[in-house]
C-alpha cells in the first residue's frame, strides 16, 4: 500500500511530464491543467491504496482516458457551439499556439546564446511532436517521454505491443524526416 507521502511524491514527480503530455494532446494549456488535475484526483481517490509500484501504469492509463474523455466532451460541445454560432457577437477562434515550458533544473553557467539555441531546438521538436497523428504521438510520448516499456505502453493505450511498436516506428521516422527538412540533425 502506498503511503500518503509516497502518493504525494509520485504525483509531484509526474506532474510536469503529465502536463506536457496533455498539452501535446489537447494543444491548450488551461485544458491540459484541468486534465492533469482530474487524473491526479482520480488516482488519489480511487487508487491511493494501491502499492507504490502500481501507480505509474495506473496514472498513465487514467491520464490517457481523461484526455480521451476531454475529446469526447469537446465533440459534443462543438456541435452545440456550431448550432448557436450565429448568435455570437464576437468570433474568437481557438488559435493559440502551443507554448513551451522551460526545461526543469538550473542552467548553471550556460551562456545566453546556448540557452536560446536549446530553447529554440526544444520548441521545434515539441512543434513537430504535436503534429504527429494522435496514436503515434501517444505511443511516442509513452515510450520515450514516459520511458514505459512496450508492454506498459500497450496496456496504457489499450492495444497490442505490435501496434505500439508500429506507432513508435512511424512517429520516429516522421519526426526525423520533419527535423531533417528543418535542417536539424540529432
Amino acid at each position: 500500500m502506498a503511503t500518503r507521502e509516497e502518493l504525494s511524491e509520485f504525483l509531484a514527480g509526474v506532474e510536469r511530464r503529465a502536463f506536457k503530455q496533455a498539452v501535446f494532446a489537447v494543444r491548450d494549456e488551461s485544458h491540459a491543467l484541468d486534465i492533469v488535475q482530474d487524473a491526479m484526483m482520480k488516482i488519489a481517490e480511487n487508487y491511493g491504496d494501491r502499492p507504490a509500484a502500481e501507480l505509474p501504469p495506473l496514472f498513465t492509463r487514467i491520464l490517457q482516458n481523461t484526455i480521451h474523455d476531454f475529446f469526447r466532451r469537446s465533440k459534443i460541445r462543438s456541435a452545440w457551439v456550431t448550432l448557436f454560432s450565429s448568435l455570437n457577437r464576437e468570433d474568437d477562434p481557438d488559435a493559440d499556439p502551443l507554448e513551451t515550458l522551460d526545461a526543469a533544473g538550473e542552467r548553471g553557467s550556460e551562456s545566453s546564446e546556448t540557452t536560446y539555441e536549446r530553447e529554440q531546438m526544444v520548441a521545434i521538436i515539441e512543434e513537430e511532436v504535436a503534429r504527429l497523428p494522435a496514436r503515434q504521438r501517444e505511443a511516442f510520448l509513452l515510450r520515450y517521454w514516459e520511458d514505459l516499456d512496450t508492454a506498459e505502453a500497450a496496456a496504457a493505450m489499450g492495444c497490442s505491443e505490435g501496434s505500439v511498436k508500429t506507432h513508435c516506428s512511424r512517429a520516429t521516422h516522421a519526426l526525423a524526416k520533419a527535423l531533417r527538412e528543418r535542417g536539424i540533425t540529432l
